[in-house]
């Protein structure tokens, strides 16, 4: 049976996500010096692995030279390196460091534990109500970068 398009259940959710993306980015703000494109850069390496700059920038979508600036801050600050590729010497890699991995795994929890504490207020329906729905968001962000 087909589907049909539903604007306003499409607007509803690209605001309910909105919303709970920038309440999640302001009360859990990344450590130290991480902006928020830096920490998205970070996710992306650590998701797909060594990246060339290039690479990356299309992932992230943004330029290439803001994406140069976003990689000599993170590897500034530990939480990258840069590895010559092993098939052509000219390209640089962007890998995880193990400090990058303990940070994003810091700021994961931070994330979690503020959303847990805000679904505390949730009745057991509502609860179920959000894992039944979960797949089908997922399945909305499948393959999106």
């Amino acid at each position: 049976m087909p589907v049909t398009l539903d604007t306003q259940l499409a607007a509803r959710l690209r605001l309910s996500v909105a919303r709970l993306a920038r309440m999640l980015r302001q009360h859990t703000p990344p450590d130290g010096d991480v902006t928020v494109s830096m920490l998205s850069a970070l996710a992306s390496v650590e998701r797909l692995g060594p990246l060339t700059l290039g690479e990356l920038a299309s992932v992230e979508r943004v330029q290439p030279p803001s994406m140069t600036r976003i990689v000599a801050r993170l590897d500034g600050l530990g939480l990258v390196a840069r590895e010559v590729d092993v098939l052509d010497r000219r390209v640089a890699r962007v890998r995880l460091t193990p400090e990058g991995a303990r940070f994003l795994n810091r700021n994961r929890a931070r994330r979690n534990v503020f959303l847990a504490e805000r679904m505390k207020g949730l009745t057991a329906e509502e609860v179920a109500v959000l894992e039944q729905a979960l797949p089908v968001i997922e399945k909305l962000v499948e393959g999106e970068r």
